[in-house]
């Protein structure tokens, strides 16, 4: 199996949770995490699995004016935010719009959320989701949440829920597949 986990972060939460999907999907095959500024057309040649997510802004995904406000928050004084090295930059929107056609490629979908009810909150991995049938791509899961505090920091047992989906995502992907390893 070869997988490509694609994210887009503010705070490196989303960040923190694209590595770990990483490195579960490693058990199974082949898997490289990138920021979505580095997810090439040439990344997605022969992938297998395509996993993209990204923090939740405003019900949704982020788009530019979510983006410049969340940088300006970590100036805010009394705060402990920093932002993440690949922060800058087009979201996973802008990438997802700019995905050719994904013929059939099995993908998943992933964000970090406030941990309060979805409903509220609302929930980028529905439109990641969306927009990767819409271009064709297969989901071999429903999209993911992982939690965040108000302060935004992941909550206690994310990382261990996000190594979790991904052992599920590959026994998902076999299923769907049956010649790619378990």
């Amino acid at each position: 199996m070869r997988a490509l986990v694609v994210y887009e972060s503010m705070y490196g939460n989303t960040h923190r949770v694209a590595e770990v999907i990483g490195l579960g999907l490693r058990q199974f095959g082949e898997s490289n995490v990138v920021p979505v500024d580095e997810a090439t057309p040439e990344l997605l040649d022969g992938v297998d699995l395509l996993v993209a997510g990204g923090p939740t802004h405003a019900h949704g995904m982020s788009r530019p004016t979510t983006r410049r406000s969340a940088a300006e928050a970590v100036s805010k004084p009394g705060t402990d935010l920093s932002l993440d090295l690949d922060w800058a930059g087009d979201g996973i929107r802008e990438w997802l719009e700019s995905l050719d056609e994904g013929g059939g490629t099995s993908s998943a979908a992933f964000d970090t959320r406030i941990g309060i009810p979805p409903m509220l909150s609302g929930r980028a991995s529905k439109g990641i989701a969306k927009m990767f049938r819409q271009h064709g791509f297969e989901l071999v899961v429903e999209p993911e949440s992982f939690l965040v505090t108000y302060d935004n920091h992941l909550k206690p047992g994310e990382e261990a829920h996000a190594y979790r989906w991904a052992e599920e995502l590959a026994s998902a992907l076999s299923r769907t597949h049956p010649s790619m390893p378990r």
